[in-house]
């Protein structure tokens, strides 16, 4: 089947396949995904999410750019939306546990077409950051082998990961573990050392706390930075909501999706208000080398500079070593993610069918070849000189990650709305999000700022093709969804109508407690 003849399937046809995809139906077993993800498997997906290039390369940008308090303000302020919206997706999660997350969510809560739109948009996302962080790898194998051509390096990590992929969520899951706990490692051992050096017991010639006296450095710019370094922030932390996708593999969601969103949300936010705040302590804001912001400046990453000043001679190579983890780490999350989202959306009708297949292992395969095919196209238009295209194609998927957590924030707000209409009370959640309406109202404000923000300085200085490289990604979305609502005819769920159903193997285990 055509995915246009799928995506002109009846609005009646969709709601059957997300039936069947929820477990309505007792007797399908073929076809679906196996729960072998653990609890630490949840923690470190979370966790390993928002920790990459970020934190290790792109941190140093944003002091220079906002001083050391500025960005702070910057990273707590997004660590505390983020912190909002994990909340709304733990809430859904915990009671339905679906692969397909936020486009289910969207589906069953706001409408068939908005859910269409978040969940080809989230799939397009992650299928192009595998493609760029292939890229990225191949440059920071040049560190080490400097003539071995970069493609090949891209070539073998995608074998790689489309190979841990394919044996089970249980691999993984367990791939995911390790690599994030090199980075774990890494931002841990950093913090330590930074302290020590802050109070003079490591290094020469300690700064203590000098680089904060002066306001002027410290918040550089004022708000406008602020602002600016708010965007850069945002980016950052897009990851985090992978433990939403996870919760449809997951062994026991309910108790472990909430678990690990409690705890991972101020995990995260120390390592990164930590890590600021000694990179401003001990390098200054004004420092050129704080301007590298991609993956072969490996050499001036704040953390290589900081660990060369504490005495380790080769801090460059840990840390190329730690960079490369970050990206394998993206890439495989990234795989996994889509492969789900495609999947899902076979399921529920909005892609073509054969991607809703899996093999004996709970592996959807189809849907994990097509995307590492799409993982392998951009990765060698980059390489083969399209870098402009590949550039487009990476604007576009970074403002999807923030629509996506827009929606989130709608569905969680539409679905406690409907679970209350239909006679339940919130006590019968499984997670409670704990700033209701506040908080998805105020992560969604938040969130449309961003979005209009992206690059507000080509907007004032009138620069036209920036401008669309940069906001382009909002008119996609746009239009995939008003185009699916024109053909099929869909419209918004009344709050009585909303499905609440969960998995069929979820609903057996609660009812088998009971």
């Amino acid at each position: 089947m055509s995915r246009l003849s799928v995506e002109l399937e009846p609005e009646a046809a969709a709601q059957r396949e997300t039936a069947n995809a929820a477990g309505a139906n007792p007797t399908k077993h073929e076809n679906e995904l196996k729960r072998g993800l653990s609890s630490r498997h949840l923690q470190m997906i979370a966790i390993g999410g928002a920790i990459g290039t970020g934190l290790f390369v792109a941190s140093g940008g944003t002091i220079s750019q906002a001083g050391p308090g500025g960005a702070l303000v910057a990273y707590a302020l997004v660590g505390l939306m983020v912190f909002l919206l994990m909340q709304s997706l733990g809430e859904m999660a915990a009671k339905i546990p679906v692969a397909g997350s936020f486009q289910t969510f969207a589906t069953r809560f706001v409408s068939p077409s908005f859910g269409f739109a978040i969940g080809w948009n989230y799939w397009f996302n992650w299928a192009i950051t595998v493609a760029a962080e292939l890229v990225a790898a191949g440059i920071i194998m040049d560190f080490w082998l400097p003539g071995v051509p970069g493609w090949i390096w891209a070539g073998i990590f995608l074998v790689v990961l489309t190979g841990l992929n394919a044996l089970s969520a249980r691999s993984f899951g367990e791939s995911e573990f390790w690599l994030s706990l090199v980075k774990v490692s890494a931002v841990v051992l950093f913090l330590i050392a930074g302290v020590l050096m802050i109070v003079g017991i490591f290094g020469e010639n300690s700064l203590g706390l000098s680089n904060w006296q002066n306001r002027e450095d410290v918040f550089h710019g004022g708000w406008v930075s602020i602002i600016s370094v708010f965007m850069i922030a945002g980016f950052s932390f897009q990851g985090t909501e992978l433990v939403g996708v996870a919760a449809g593999e997951a062994k026991n969601p309910r108790r472990e999706v909430p678990r690990a969103i409690r705890n991972v949300f101020w995990r995260i936010m120390i390592f990164y208000i930590g890590a600021i705040f000694i990179i401003g302590c001990l390098i200054p804001f004004a420092d050129p080398s704080l301007l590298a912001s991609g993956e072969a400046d490996v050499a001036a990453s704040p953390f290589t500079l900081v660990f060369e000043r504490a005495g380790i001679a080769f801090a460059a190579s840990l840390m190329n070593a730690v960079i490369l983890t970050a990206i394998l780490s993206a890439g495989n999350s990234g795989l996994y993610a889509s492969t789900r989202m495609l999947y899902s959306m076979a399921h529920d009708g909005k892609a073509p069918k054969i991607f809703g297949r899996t093999n004996s292992r709970g592996v959807p395969i189809p849907a994990l070849l097509a995307t590492a095919a799409v993982g392998l196209f951009g990765f060698l238009s980059a390489i083969v000189g399209q870098g402009a295209a590949y550039a487009w194609l990476l604007n576009v998927s970074g403002l999807c990650g923030f629509i996506v957590w827009a929606g989130i924030a709608i569905s969680h707000y539409r679905f406690r709305r409907g679970f209350l209409a239909q006679g339940n009370k919130v006590s019968d959640l499984p997670y409670r999000a704990s700033f209701f309406p506040i908080g998805p109202l105020l992560a969604f404000a938040v969130l449309i700022l961003v979005i209009a923000g992206q690059n507000y300085e080509a907007v004032v200085a009138g620069r036209g093709m920036e401008v669309l490289s940069s906001y382009i990604g909002l008119p996609i979305f746009l239009g995939l969804w008003l185009v699916h609502r024109l053909v099929t005819k869909s419209r918004v769920v009344p709050l009585l109508e909303m499905d609440l159903a969960a998995p069929q193997d979820v609903e057996d285990e609660i009812a088998s407690k009971v």
